[in-house]
């Protein structure tokens, strides 16, 4: 898709959505429409220029270190080491939530692992 010239009236919101509208992305609450909130253009060696109100958001600056995930058709970029509760329980229970346990049980295990840890030999 050509983009318009700036004495277009019309201009779609996202340079990718090939209906010239929103595009609507996968999100873990749902589906949702997100609009592109800056763009960067990539240089001859491969660089691009964190837009101002990107850097504002993410919270970063010279030196911070950025993280590229791709997810199915998408890159998301994200701040090192910045990850929500979800993704680190998804990452420690891939299968879902752990078997509930009640005080007793945990109790019980803590003392098995201390009498282990601790144990002469």
């Amino acid at each position: 898709m050509d983009r318009p010239g700036p004495a277009s009236k019309i201009r779609p919101i996202c340079w990718a959505c090939s209906a010239g509208g929103a595009c609507t992305f996968f999100h873990y609450r749902g589906n949702v429409k997100l609009m592109a909130i800056a763009h960067s253009k990539v240089t001859a060696q491969g660089q691009i220029s964190v837009p101002a109100e990107v850097r504002r958001k993410l919270g970063i600056g010279p030196g911070s270190v950025l993280e590229w995930h791709a997810e199915g058709e998408r890159v998301v970029v994200r701040r090192a080491g910045s990850y929500t509760s979800e993704d680190v329980h998804r990452a420690l229970f891939p299968k879902g939530p752990p078997e509930a346990r009640t005080v007793e049980e945990m109790k019980a295990g803590v003392r098995r692992y201390l009498k282990k840890r601790h144990a002469r030999s």
